[in-house]
């Protein structure tokens, strides 16, 4: 029997300015054993590595995608025994910025100051600082995750983002598919024909209610405490519309007879039947297989301080 892993869908909740105008939030994809050799190439994870989280993002260095180690997605630091308990606006542009600084010049080049540039990038670094995500997990095979490198690995990583068709959401979709065809699919009416966040997760929990064998999970993972805004829930489309008189009424005077239909639609089939309860996820509880142990070093004195190898 093959050995498995683990693929997860991250629906991250809504936040900031954005976030208020558009609550669908943002999708990525968790891979337990693929790690980001870059952020453009990927390969198998060693011993001791967390995996990589992998999406689609708007005007970062014109790629489609961009893969990032976990842990610093999520922190916005290189070990778990670094994860801070809560942050400042300081602290947060800190850790960002030093990330920055050691890893990311390549993909976010700096200003002509040498300092990091304003942009999107930010958004790779420390994504529980800003918002709470909740992951949708099901197992996989080595035999996928090997297939899944060698196609991204070769195909041509150019972006071409477009938030109606070509989104955070359609990219999680089309990689999830690649591991169970037909696992995520859009909801014409309940999304006006767009690929949502919450959208996907919901196939892919029905897809595992059809699929015991793929042991489906769902987790939590909380906004660090501190001062930074707390994330918003996140809708779909029509659930936002119902939700919000803002666009709904204005929606109602122009096209009744649609914005009606959308209505019904969301209360009779639109609105996603999440699990209510999730279990809250940490890195540092995660086991992962344990790093190979490391060579001692001892001192010879008669090499003028200069360790060796011990035998």
């Amino acid at each position: 029997m093959p050995s498995r892993a683990d693929v997860a869908l991250l629906m991250e909740q809504p936040y900031g300015e954005f976030g208020k105008y558009n609550p669908t939030g943002h999708a990525a994809v968790f891979l337990s054993d693929i790690c980001a050799e870059t952020p453009t190439q990927l390969r198998r994870c060693r011993p001791g590595e967390y995996g990589s989280v992998i999406s689609r993002y708007h005007k970062i260095h014109h790629q489609d995608w961009i893969a990032m180690p976990l842990v610093p997605y999520l922190y916005g630091v290189e070990r778990p025994s670094q994860i801070p308990a809560s942050v400042t606006k300081d602290q947060v542009k800190q850790l960002r910025e030093a990330y920055w600084h050691d890893h990311l010049q390549q993909i976010a080049p700096p200003n002509k100051n040498g300092d990091a540039p304003k942009g999107e990038w930010p958004q790779l670094v420390g994504s529980l600082f800003d918002r709470t995500i909740f992951g949708f997990s099901v197992h996989s095979t080595q035999e996928q995750d090997d297939r899944f490198i060698a196609i991204f690995n070769d195909r041509r990583n150019v972006g071409h983002f477009n938030l109606f068709f070509h989104n955070c959401a359609d990219f999680s979709r089309t990689v999830l598919n690649m591991y169970y065809p037909g696992a995520i699919h859009r909801n014409i009416f309940a999304d006006l024909g767009l690929t949502t966040p919450k959208a996907a997760a919901n196939s892919l929990v029905k897809y595992g209610e059809k699929h015991p064998e793929l042991h489906p999970t769902t987790f939590e993972m909380h906004q660090v405490p501190g001062e930074m805004p707390r994330s918003g829930n996140i809708d779909g489309v029509s659930e936002s519309l119902v939700k919000s008189k803002k666009y709904l009424i204005p929606l109602a005077i122009l096209q009744p007879i649609a914005t009606g239909a959308v209505a019904v639609d969301f209360l009779t089939r639109g609105r996603a039947k999440l699990p209510r309860t999730a279990t809250a996820f940490a890195v540092r509880d995660w086991k992962v297989k344990a790093p190979p142990p490391q060579p001692q070093t001892t001192a010879h004195p008669d090499e003028a301080g200069s360790p060796t190898l011990g035998s």
